[in-house]
């Protein structure tokens, strides 16, 4: 009986410490798991699952108010950045071609070449100041110290490139480059222009070239001159060396127009010169007659990634004697027909004050009393004092003509047809 009351009495409390074991047992081991399964999740969660991608979730309002609205399907609108470039007696042909010109969306870089007077080259940048359009936007830049540039010589590429330099400095926004002179003037508005490239693959070059030199091979390539405009401050004829040089090996020579469409990427690679061949070329074209009909030709075909974008054609339309002179045949209103009819966006060359300006302005581009060319983003009284909606395009009938002939060029390029050959 002694020891029966002894075991009632331990019972008890056995009891009683089993079950609170059990139960501190029990609150480790969920414990644990808790945390196990955390630690799990944390660090699965760092990889995506497919399975998640199939599930679905409850939507909520402010979960779709916080997604990025989707990228846009239709084709955007580009930029372009002008050089516009004149040289003694240019200022009122350059002030007429860059309001011409003119469109919000663009950048441009205007420069008068040290032949030019001071006083021109001061009325310019007084101008420039003073233009409340210009003023609001900020996009047009003029270049103060101005360069010495003499066509026959490297001088006309070094400003080029300097042009390039400043307009990619400004901007991270353009997509071509389009490099014209105060002789020169546009066959299109802007609206047309940026309408015709919308569709257009951004790497595209509008560069005319031929490996085919012909005569040029003898008269140009060959002889050897210096160009005095590299150290002189007065505009002066270039003059020859002997011997004659032989044709290189290490690259193909290319010939063209002056005038031209680069698209960013190549500009960037002109400037930058990642393996050296524009600045090897530079300095070869630095000793060749008329070198902005070659140099940017020969660097695009002697590079396979930048070859491949050429699309044979300057986007001009220009009157040559055959074979070409050093300058072509100054238009006229006898020419009307040949420019509307060449598709082309812009034509050379043009005198100051050309009646055929006057038509052009009346039928083509719509411009009226020296204004800009009206446009989607003119706003305002008078129309284009102000800057309305940029993304605004009224392409002319003439958009479609320029549209087909930038992309019959561009698919000649994708093909390879009459490209760097």
């Amino acid at each position: 009986m002694g020891s029966l009351n002894m075991e009632k009495r331990w019972l008890f409390p056995l009891v009683i410490s089993s079950l609170i074991c059990i139960f501190l047992l029990a609150t480790t081991f969920n414990m644990g798991l808790v945390f196990s399964l955390h630690t799990i999740n944390s660090i699965f969660s760092n990889f995506p699952s497919r399975l998640a991608t199939n599930q679905t979730s409850p939507i909520f309002a402010e979960s779709k108010v916080s997604q990025s609205p989707p990228p846009p399907t239709g084709p955007t609108i580009p930029r372009f950045a002008y050089l516009i470039s004149g040289s003694k007696g240019d200022l009122e042909k350059l002030w007429r071609t860059l309001h011409a010109l003119y469109h919000p969306r663009n950048q441009y870089v205007v420069h008068l070449d040290l032949e030019a007077p001071a006083e021109e080259r001061l009325e310019l940048a007084s101008r420039v100041e003073k233009e409340p359009i210009f003023v609001k936007v900020e996009n047009v830049y003029m270049i103060a110290k101005a360069n010495m540039v003499t066509y026959r010589g490297p001088t006309m590429v070094a400003n080029t490139l300097h042009a390039c330099a400043i307009l990619l400095k400004r901007s991270k926004d353009w997509d071509w480059f389009i490099n014209l002179s105060a002789s020169d003037y546009p066959l299109v508005t802007q609206d047309d222009l940026l309408y015709a490239f919308s569709t257009l693959n951004r790497n595209l070059n509008f560069i005319e070239h031929t490996s085919q030199l012909g005569w040029k091979e003898d008269k140009r390539a060959m002889p050897l001159m210096i160009d005095p405009g590299l150290y002189l401050s007065n505009k002066s004829d270039v003059f020859w060396v002997n011997p004659k040089r032989t044709l290189p090996t290490a690259f193909k020579l290319f010939t063209g127009s002056a005038w031209m469409v680069l698209s960013r990427s190549f500009v960037e690679y002109c400037i930058w010169g990642w393996d050296n061949l524009p600045r090897t070329l530079l300095m070869y074209y630095t000793n060749f007659v008329s070198s902005p009909e070659g140099y940017f030709q020969t660097v695009i075909c002697n590079v396979p990634k930048f070859a491949q974008t050429a699309a044979n054609h300057d986007l001009h339309y220009i009157s040559w004697d055959n074979p070409p002179r050093q300058h072509p045949h100054t238009l006229s209103l006898n020419d009307t027909n040949k420019m509307i009819g060449s598709g082309a966006a812009f034509a050379r060359k043009f005198k100051q004050a050309d009646p055929v300006l006057d038509k052009i302005d009346k039928d083509l581009l719509r411009r009226k009393n020296g204004s800009f060319t009206p446009g989607g983003w003119c706003s305002g009284n008078p129309k284009c004092s102000k800057v309305g909606n940029l993304s605004k395009l009224k392409p002319s009938p003439r958009a479609q003509r320029l549209r087909r002939l930038v992309a019959r060029l561009a698919l000649k390029a994708k093909f390879g047809q009459n490209q760097c050959k």
